[in-house]
């Protein structure tokens, strides 16, 4: 729905540019290319951001379900780490050769 929301307000920029403006074609097309190539480069981050996110979520689940998880080809499990939910961290359990470590559930597999 937003995509579409953006898409219709695209539309109604880029008629004002068309008919409103006393560019020329070229100052149009140069604002046609920028605006473009700012929306696109949204899409793209949106898209990047979504499947990082994505990404955590099912190591986070695999986690909870005891399985282990591949993070800097360290395996990360029940035993050995606790997960901080606030900062999506591994952090190594007491009395485990990992205690004290830290490792981002986004460097994760």
């Amino acid at each position: 729905m937003a995509y579409l929301a953006g898409l219709i307000i695209v539309a109604i920029f880029f008629i004002v540019l068309q008919y409103f403006t006393e560019l020329t074609k070229i100052q149009k097309f140069i604002v046609s290319a920028v605006i473009l190539s700012i929306i696109l480069s949204a899409i793209a981050y949106n898209k990047n951001n979504t499947s990082n996110r994505e990404n955590m979520l099912n190591v986070v689940t695999k986690y909870k379900q005891n399985k282990s998880v591949k993070c800097n080809g360290t395996e990360v499990n029940n035993t050995n780490y606790t997960l901080s939910i606030g900062t999506y961290t591994f952090i190594g359990k007491e009395n485990t050769e990992n205690y004290g470590k830290m490792i981002s559930v986004s460097n994760c597999e």
